[in-house]
C-alpha cells in the first residue's frame, strides 16, 4: 500500500542548480518526514510516464522541480491542474500538467497536485549549487515543509504534524 502523500522531486545532480529537486528531497529525509509511513519521497532524473503508478492511490503529490531564471521568484509552491494534451510518441519526458492529465486518462483519476518550483542560476554539467539556489532552496525546503504537515493535517493525520523523532 502507497503512502498517502508523495513527494517526487526531478532534478540532475550533475547539472549545477538542476540538483535543487534532490538536494530538496534529501533535507526531506534528514527531517524524517518520510518515517511515519504516511509520505513517500521520490526521485528521478525527470517525470515520465511511469510516474503514472506512482501518484495512484495518493491522497496529495508534490512535484518539485529546478526552474530557469525569472520563471519563478526564489521558491513557489502552487496548485496543479491536469493538462489534457498527450505527450508526442517519441518523448519520454512530461511537464508535471502533462503527467497529471495522463494519469487522470489511464486511471480515471489524480489525485491534487501542487508543484513546488525552486529558481535555479546555473545548470551547466559538473557545476555546483549556486549561492541563489542555496538560498532558495532553504525557501522551498519551508515551503515543503509546511506542504506536508498541511497535507497531514487535512488527512486526518493531525497526530503526525511533525517529522518523527521531533519535539
Amino acid at each position: 500500500m502507497s503512502a498517502p502523500l508523495l513527494v517526487l522531486a526531478v532534478g540532475n545532480p550533475s547539472r549545477g542548480d538542476d540538483a535543487l529537486g534532490p538536494m530538496l528531497l534529501e533535507r526531506l529525509q534528514a527531517d524524517g518526514w518520510d518515517a511515519s509511513g504516511q509520505v513517500e519521497l521520490l526521485c528521478d532524473f525527470q517525470l515520465q510516464v511511469e510516474h503514472t503508478l506512482d501518484l495512484l492511490g495518493r491522497s496529495a503529490v508534490l512535484l518539485v522541480d529546478a526552474a530557469r531564471p525569472g520563471v519563478v521568484q526564489g521558491a513557489q509552491l502552487s496548485s496543479l491542474q491536469p493538462c489534457p494534451e498527450r505527450p508526442a510518441p517519441a518523448s519520454h519526458a512530461l511537464d508535471a500538467r502533462t503527467l497529471l492529465g495522463l494519469t487522470l486518462a489511464l486511471q480515471g483519476t489524480a489525485p491534487p497536485a501542487w508543484m513546488l518550483a525552486i529558481e535555479g542560476a546555473a545548470f551547466g554539467l559538473g557545476e555546483g549549487l549556486s549561492l541563489q539556489a542555496q538560498q532558495h532552496l532553504d525557501q522551498a525546503h519551508r515551503l515543503a515543509q509546511a506542504w506536508v504537515s498541511e497535507q497531514l493535517a487535512c488527512a486526518g493525520c493531525a497526530a503526525l504534524t511533525s517529522p518523527a523523532g521531533a519535539a
